[in-house]
């Protein structure tokens, strides 16, 4: 492709502008151009006659006669032109007269550089103009400044779900689960919490005379923590020091191994959490806590289910309505206990418990206020101690001491398996004895049956060995519930009729009222003495 072009030549008569057609699609000759070179030189010329050429699409090279003398020398001249923010110059080289000299490569340069034209200066496209007969009437980009290469800002990326508002979840038949929202982002000890993704600062630019063009500002970033959290050396990371639960408050990430909740209600589902939970408000119905810690509530719990690991306290008490439940590793406190399952491998404290079913590893502690047992099952390993048991209506309330109910439940355990390792070592024996009597009878047997025969015998060697064991272990608890016989009842108040006592393997129910007393096991027998 080739622009129209015009060039002073010499004619028969005198000497006229050559009018160069354009080629392969190239743009035609500007008459404004055309017009303003014509001008520069002096020269006369019908504008006309000039613009009918110029419009002729179809017409061919043509020269159109200026005067009668000699072609003047003019030299090839140009026009620069540089964008208003100076990133780019074209130039549109106007030919030489038939009788007039090119500009030199060289010479060119030196004007670019003394018009500050410095940087991005297009070599090629100069030498394709300088070493070939010239390209005219074109706009040809000679320079070109360079565009700042904008950065990115620095970014966290955080390893937990940092979405507080989760939406719930949907069960198959459509329902939503409120139950199980999964609030709590639980994190382990060395686990990798947040990273950074540095900023990319760019590139700096420059326009066509040099002058610098930055990039725009990037965000950088910085990793805002609380305790229980370890910086890397390149901070550039945090990782949990800790086992717990990691949040991120106002961009700023915490790792604690208390959870802390308002309640437990729909807003929150069921709480899970392998360290510790202080709920500040109630827990509602029919929701679940489990915690590995310790669980605090500072309101009222309702038919709720909370396990612990640790300890469980209750500020304001809980009405189970027979299916409410609590179990603790350690101990349970809780200002009164209504209708409720209770398990702890420690003591349970409260003031009143009314109707529920206790079992305390070491000892239930009814005092305060009211300090009283009404109905239902209260079962401890050392001691029971209350103000009032039972009631003048003849509820029925059975205490038990004596026995760890925990030590208990495994010694029933224990038994059981013991039967069922003596049944199988008995119908191995059965095996073994007819094997033992066909031997004598002169019976060969094959090796399957042999290797059978093996199994069996090996099978009777570790089921013996297994029960010599559990028998050791049975032994020692025994012991331990012996001791636990020493333990005892208190009334610091009165204790009602229709009151049954459980020490050890000895019972009694109260046919009449007793005041300021224990129960103690004497000589197989329950006895009150004063306190």
């Amino acid at each position: 492709m080739q622009n129209g072009y015009f060039k002073l030549v010499n004619e028969p008569n005198g000497y006229g502008v050559r009018l160069c057609q354009p080629k392969d699609g190239g743009e035609q000759i500007r008459i404004g151009e055309l017009l303003e070179y014509l001008d520069g030189l002096g020269a006369g010329y019908d504008r006309r006659r000039i613009e009918m050429l110029l419009l002729d699409e179809e017409a061919e090279d043509c020269v159109y006669h200026l005067g009668s003398d000699r072609c003047p020398q003019y030299p090839e001249t140009y026009h620069l032109d540089v964008s208003e923010d100076d990133m780019s110059v074209y130039v549109r080289f106007i030919p030489a007269s038939e009788t007039g000299d090119r500009i030199s490569f060289n010479d060119f340069l030196k004007d670019l550089h003394f018009s500050n034209i410095t940087h991005g200066i297009r070599m090629e496209t100069l030498q394709d103009h300088f070493q070939s007969p010239g390209i005219y009437c074109t706009d040809l980009l000679v320079a070109k400044g360079k565009e700042p290469r904008n950065g990115t800002d620095a970014v966290i990326d955080y390893k937990f779900n940092t979405d507080k508002h989760r939406p719930p979840s949907q069960r198959e038949d459509g329902s939503v689960d409120y139950f199980n929202l999964s609030m709590i982002n639980q994190c382990r000890k060395g686990d990798l919490l947040a990273t950074i993704i540095p900023e990319d600062r760019g590139e700096s630019g420059y326009d066509v005379h040099g002058k610098p063009i930055h990039p725009r500002e990037v965000k950088r970033e910085t990793l805002k923590f609380g305790r229980n959290i370890e910086l890397s050396e390149d901070k550039l990371s945090i990782r949990s020091m800790v086992d717990g639960h990691v949040t991120l408050v106002d961009d700023k990430v915490f790792v604690s191994d208390v959870f802390e909740v308002k309640s437990v209600d729909a807003s929150t589902g069921n709480l899970d959490f392998e360290g510790s939970i202080q709920i500040n408000g109630d827990v509602m119905a029919n929701f679940e806590v489990k915690a590995g810690g310790n669980v605090i509530v500072n309101g009222l719990v309702e038919d709720a289910r909370i396990i612990a690991g640790g300890n469980i306290i209750i500020a304001k008490g809980m009405n189970g309505s027979s299916k409410g439940y609590l179990k603790a590793g350690g101990d349970i406190m809780a200002k009164f206990l209504e209708n409720v399952r209770v398990v702890a491998g420690g003591y349970v404290e409260s003031e009143a418990i009314l109707h529920s079913r206790i079992s305390a590893g070491t000892e239930v502690k009814v005092e305060g206020r009211k300090g009283i047992i009404v109905g239902g099952y209260v079962q401890a390993g050392q001691k029971v101690t209350a103000k009032t048991i039972g009631t003048g209506m003849g509820a029925s309330t059975i205490l038990e001491v004596g026995v760890n109910p925990l030590i208990k439940t495994q010694y029933s355990r224990m038994q059981k398996l013991t039967a069922d390792i003596d049944k199988t070592i008995s119908n191995a024996e059965v095996i073994l004895e007819t094997f033992k009597e066909k031997l004598k009878k002169g019976i060969q047997f094959n090796e399957s049956q042999l290797k059978y025969m093996k199994s069996v015998m090996k099978l009777v060697e570790d089921k013996t060995s297994e029960k010599k064991q559990m028998s050791d272990r049975m032994e020692k608890m025994r012991a331990m519930m012996e001791i636990q016989k020493l333990s005892e009842i208190v009334v610091n108040d009165e204790i009602y009729p229709s009151t049954t006592i459980i020490i050890g393997d000895s019972s009694k129910t109260l046919q009449t009222s007793y005041h300021y007393c224990k129960f103690v096991r004497e000589r197989g027998e329950i006895c009150m003495k004063p306190l």
